[in-house]
């Protein structure tokens, strides 16, 4: 308990909030465990350790299992995808000849965090960095939302005369990422994006999915 004590006491930097949260991250980084486990190994009320624990896996800096343990959240995987993203988007657009994406969660809102954009002059651009409200829709914007299992698409909703087809990546159960393939509806086939490139998006979310859990 000394040694805990001191460990504490020096990682301490007055911000009592953030302070409570890297511990939590400490020591379920060591542990993964319960709310109430939480509040016992730090000396926290049980209420607190809730209310803290909750708010920190809505933001992804922790996950909740099955099994009520909480771990690492996928806030953290974030640096590791972006890298793995590149080759992958990279392949998918050479397949395919469109523009391919990545998309991550932020609150309401959706961030592309890579972008291999199409060679063709007529094309789908979004600039890395950019930021989009969840309700405008979009096939990237459903597939992080969890509306499906596979591949979802869009056809001149959020933008007319543009198309896209995306599909989640997981990690630890939980959807961390969209990669989004996007085009002009006229070089899409009669069946929409889906139907023509849903396979290979879904391929690439599971590549990136992969990288994940093994890095």
């Amino acid at each position: 308990m000394a040694d805990d004590e001191q460990r504490r006491e020096t990682v301490s930097t007055g911000v009592g909030v953030l302070d409570r949260v890297v511990a939590i991250l400490d020591v379920v980084e060591a542990n993964p465990m319960g709310a109430s486990e939480i509040a016992r190994a730090l000396g926290l009320s049980v209420p607190t350790a809730h209310r803290l624990v909750s708010a920190m896996v809505k933001h992804g800096l922790l996950h909740r299992d099955d099994d009520g343990r909480h771990h690492i959240g996928p806030r953290f995987a974030s640096s590791a995808l972006t890298a793995a993203a590149t080759p992958v988007l990279t392949g998918l657009r050479a397949e395919t000849g469109e523009t391919a994406q990545l998309w991550v969660l932020r609150g309401e809102d959706r961030l592309c965090v890579a972008s291999e954009e199409s060679p063709h002059e007529l094309r789908a651009a979004v600039p890395v960095g950019t930021v989009l409200p969840l309700s405008d829709k979009g096939s990237a914007a459903l597939a992080l939302t969890g509306a499906g299992r596979g591949w979802v698409e869009s056809v001149s909703e959020r933008t007319p005369g543009l198309c896209s087809v995306s599909a989640p990546v997981r990690y630890r159960g939980d959807v961390v990422a969209a990669v989004c393939l996007a085009a002009p509806v006229f070089r899409v086939s009669d069946d929409g994006p889906g139907a023509q490139y849903g396979d290979l998006v879904v391929a690439a979310a599971e590549t990136l999915g992969r990288a994940l859990r093994h890095r």
